[in-house]
């Protein structure tokens, strides 16, 4: 898998180094997805479907919730590459993480039919990806009124699996 130098500062949000400071600066984040992808799978898999419909707290996300939440951040962010490195300057917005959410029927969903679409979702961003030239992958745009360059919104995606691959472990695997 090809490998893409981690983000500089200036090439992302600033309040996305909570995502991006969690990857190693090996270049490998591609590699990572697909490891996260799996680690996520083999997590949740066991779990039960009151495990999976279950906020840890009241006014938090399910499980369930939080991974059509990453499948939607995950096509966000790549639609945000794509644009970007076609070189497309037009300002994107931003999005309403908790309205996606409460309007996804994520608890109503089976988890087979999630982990497929996540597989869907990852399998087309790996390819996006691993395709972009050295040249594209530093090509920046504006998105919800921040810069962001292409390799940027890679690290993002990552990192926010990351993130939350990290608060099931915390918050539901106690």
């Amino acid at each position: 898998m090809r490998s893409i130098p981690k983000p500089l500062e200036g090439e992302f949000a600033p309040y996305t180094i909570m995502y991006i400071g969690l990857l190693p600066d090996d270049g490998l984040v591609l590699t990572h997805m697909q490891e996260n992808l799996k680690l996520i799978i083999n997590l949740i898999r066991p779990l039960s479907e009151a495990q999976l419909t279950t906020p840890f707290a009241a006014d938090e996300w399910t499980i369930k919730q939080i991974l059509v939440h990453i499948i939607d951040d995950e096509r966000i962010y790549v639609y945000r590459a794509l644009r970007a490195a076609r070189n497309d300057q037009t300002e994107l917005p931003g999005f309403d993480q908790d309205l996606f959410t409460t309007y996804s029927d994520a608890n109503q969903r089976s988890l087979d039919s999630i982990i497929e679409e996540y597989e869907s979702v990852r399998a087309a961003t790996l390819t996006l990806f691993s395709n972009l030239s050295d040249e594209a992958l530093t090509r920046a745009s504006i998105a919800n009124g921040h810069a962001m360059s292409v390799r940027a919104a890679a690290y993002h995606i990552a990192g926010h699996e990351l993130h939350h691959i990290n608060s099931i472990k915390q918050n539901y695997l106690r």
